[in-house]
């Protein structure tokens, strides 16, 4: 893995069987700085090790870099900032730019890793996302096929060549290959007999988005009080619970008033509403127009 900084020390026993590795050039990365979609977040190197044995990597210094490491076999060990972690099969390692570390595969179960170098103005801000599920910088990632193919997808485009296109591309996949960790759980959706509270909650309103509910009612699902629900809720999606519920109703809305004649009153009812001139204004407050204007508009689209 590159290292830039002035004691970067590596040791391994000539290489991998199967390794792979690309470091962009310079000028390639310059290109990444200078491009406003692509400044934000870009490679500046990546890679995969199976097995590598004797892997070792020290920065006194840190890296230049943020550093995810994604480990899918074996197992390892990192000091990171003074604190030494273990980083075994399913789990991640980040390490951001700038931090004292070292890292080594396990000399006897030696670990495979897929790996890359990160920057750009919002890296920090997907660093904070990564650590946010992290213990001591090592975090959970099952292994998942998708989150696979992204990598390999990644890599095969930046073997083809490093135009604008191909730079475009690849960068526009990663945020999605790190978003596989930042949430996971978008990745495993849980079974259905596992489903969060929440889940629940809004499965509810989902199947009956053409009535009133009230909070009382929705927190008796999940045998919760009122005020505890409604900051769980809260906590959970970003939206008080009813607020949330409203949204259901205006996505709806918008599906009606665009797909079909239906008057506005009378939408206004099969919504659950009782007042036309109310879901004028709670349409309005979501969609920053009016019902009528956004069905004039989405049918000239």
């Amino acid at each position: 893995m590159a290292g830039n900084n002035r004691k970067d020390t590596v040791k391994k026993k000539d290489g991998f069987k199967g390794q792979k590795a690309i470091v962009l050039p310079r000028q390639v990365i310059q290109a990444c700085q200078g491009q406003q979609l692509l400044s934000n977040l870009y490679i500046t190197d990546i890679g995969y090790y199976p097995k590598a044995a004797f892997h070792f990597r020290e920065r006194d210094h840190g890296c230049n870099q943020h550093i995810l490491i994604y480990c899918t076999g074996g197992k390892g060990w990192a000091v990171v900032d003074g604190n030494r972690v273990a980083v075994k099969e399913g789990e991640y390692l980040v390490i951001p730019a700038g931090t004292k570390h070292r890292y080594a595969a396990d000399e006897d179960q030696p670990w495979s890793i897929y790996w890359a170098h990160f920057n750009g103005l919002s890296a920090a801000n997907f660093i904070e996302l990564l650590l946010k599920n992290c213990t001591d910088h090592v975090g959970s990632a099952i292994y998942n096929e998708k989150r696979t193919i992204l990598f390999d997808d990644i890599y095969r485009t930046l073997e083809s060549g490093y135009s604008i296109d191909h730079l475009f591309y690849l960068n526009m996949m990663f945020y999605s290959y790190l978003g596989t960790f930042c949430f996971p759980q978008f990745l495993n959706p849980p079974y259905k007999e596992e489903k969060s509270k929440i889940d629940v909650v809004v499965e509810y309103m989902q199947e009956h988005i053409m009535e009133t509910v009230v909070l009382k009612d929705l927190a008796s699902l999940i045998h919760m009080s009122s005020s505890h629900f409604s900051a769980m809720f809260k906590n959970k999606t970003g939206h008080p619970p009813l607020e949330y519920f409203n949204h259901l109703k205006i996505q709806r809305a918008c599906q009606y008033l665009e797909f079909t004649d239906m008057p506005v009153k009378e939408l206004c009812y099969t919504l659950g509403l009782d007042d036309p001139f109310y879901f004028s204004r709670l349409f309005s407050k979501y969609m920053g127009e009016s019902p009528l204007h956004y069905r004039k508009r989405k049918r000239f689209l």
